[in-house]
């Protein structure tokens, strides 16, 4: 490569990474800001830090919000990995003619927009709240059911599964494990850097989810902080140092939670097995 070529990328780069990081930074800076001062497109920042944390603390009610989209979170993450893995897992080790067939059925499922889903999945929990309430409309358990799992995550799983050494199965196998024991003991310690990236991938997901659960969470105590977030800016006057403020508290947690597993995340991706 001409030092001419080197310069001409390491330029674009340049460019492209500050194309990508400048919504965060001018998210970061109008979070600093007064209203009129983000409307003004100001990208210096402010002294308000303060004020607008103050004022979102006394507008919504963010530490329950936060709560209940971490519940909803955390719990549509163990449970996804769990039965994603499990599927994957079983596609891939256990030798069947029909399983091309589901599987194909599976995939094809991804071709369904989950808005047509949502008037279905809305008079299931309806017709489910009469019997059993705790899981009906209205409830964190009705928007963590639906979205356990996709059929991309058991896709990913499946094709992970593919870079997994057999022979340590039938290892397994040999030493007087059980199917149970040789998916526990073995698989999944194995499968670490694919599970991480599985991991970040539905927490994020889950996290940001918004159509769902406005569909089917009514009450101002259950809403989750994307809900509340949407209600700042449909104000008569809305605020948009506090919005701003907002925004970057519940981005907190998928930043750190991908920073802490970015490695593990990149190696799952690429689908190497350590």
């Amino acid at each position: 490569m001409t030092k001419l070529k080197r310069i001409f990328m390491y330029i674009f780069l340049t460019a492209a990474a500050f194309i990508s990081v400048f919504p965060i930074l001018w998210m970061i800076i109008s979070a600093t800001n007064q209203s009129v001062d983000v409307t003004k497109g100001r990208l210096l920042p402010g002294t308000h830090f303060g004020e607008n944390l103050t004022n979102l603390l006394q507008t919504i009610d963010l530490v329950p919000a936060l709560m209940n989209s971490a519940k909803i979170s955390i719990s549509t993450t163990i449970l996804s990995l769990l039965i994603a893995s499990l599927a994957g897992y079983g596609f891939e080790i256990y030798k069947s003619k029909a399983k091309d067939v589901v599987f194909t059925i599976l995939l094809l499922s991804m071709m369904i927009p989950f808005a047509s889903l949502m008037v279905p999945l809305y008079r299931m929990f309806g017709s489910i709240s009469q019997t059993m309430p705790a899981i009906g409309i209205d409830t964190l358990t009705s928007v963590v059911l639906p979205t356990v799992t996709t059929a991309f995550l058991i896709f990913f799983f499946r094709q992970s599964t593919k870079m997994f050494p057999k022979e340590l199965v039938e290892a397994g196998r040999i030493d007087g494990l059980s199917e149970i024991g040789v998916f526990f003991r073995i698989y999944v310690p194995t499968m670490k850097t694919t599970y991480a990236a599985a991991a970040i991938i539905t927490f994020m997901a889950s996290w940001n989810n918004y159509l769902w659960p406005l569909v089917v969470l009514q009450s101002p105590e259950k809403m989750t902080i994307p809900l509340l977030i949407s209600n700042l800016g449909s104000s008569y006057s809305p605020d948009y140092g506090v919005i701003m403020m907002a925004i970057v508290i519940a981005t907190l947690p998928t930043a750190i939670v991908f920073f802490l597993m970015q490695k593990h995340f990149v190696a799952g991706m690429m689908g190497s097995v350590k």
